[in-house]
């Protein structure tokens, strides 16, 4: 199972954010789940990638040439691939991986989840995606996540296909459960 993390590029203001990212990092390998993700050496993306691969997992990466440039590219992937622009890296993630974790980040990683989330109620995709609420990150989002479903702008059973955990374990055990509800428009 090959599992695309989207997450920040920064550490955020406290280690424990880190430390979340090297916990499901060091899970993925000793689970033997390979890591799917931006291809960066910075911020998260670089904790989790790096905890994967002291694990002994593999890790694929897919940067944008721009970043690749700056020389912001993880020096130690199994896999590094470099495309074009942004849109391509997520369409590349999205052929890689088998499910989407969404770790604390920013605009990016919401970005990337959202469309990833987006695709699958469209049935563009079968393919889990997930919130890794790490020390609550997540909980106003979801409570606005549910306020929308409250509002009739996102269908209940849309709203549940979003695994929410706040624990490595739980949170590929409940990856490997996933059923995909109906569609959008079936």
């Amino acid at each position: 199972m090959k599992i695309a993390v989207f997450c920040g590029s920064s550490h955020g203001n406290h280690e424990r954010f880190a430390e979340s990212a090297r916990a499901l990092g060091s899970y993925l390998a000793r689970e033997g789940v390979d890591l799917v993700f931006g291809g960066g050496k910075v911020g998260l993306m670089g904790v989790v990638a790096d905890a994967v691969l002291a694990g002994g997992g593999k890790v694929y990466g897919v940067i944008p040439e721009s970043l690749k440039n700056r020389e912001l590219a993880h020096p130690g992937l199994t896999d590094l691939q470099v495309v074009s622009g942004m849109h391509e890296r997520k369409a590349r993630m999205a052929e890689l991986a088998d499910a989407f974790v969404a770790m604390p980040g920013g605009p990016g990683t919401m970005d990337e989840l959202f469309e990833a989330w987006t695709w699958a109620q469209l049935g563009y995709h079968n393919k889990p995606c997930a919130l890794y609420n790490a020390f609550g990150y997540y909980d106003q989002l979801l409570a606005f996540l549910n306020t929308m479903a409250d509002s009739g702008f996102l269908k209940p059973h849309h709203r549940q296909m979003l695994v929410v955990e706040d624990q490595p374990a739980p949170l590929l055990q409940a990856l490997m459960r996933y059923q995909p509800p109906e569609r959008k428009w079936s």
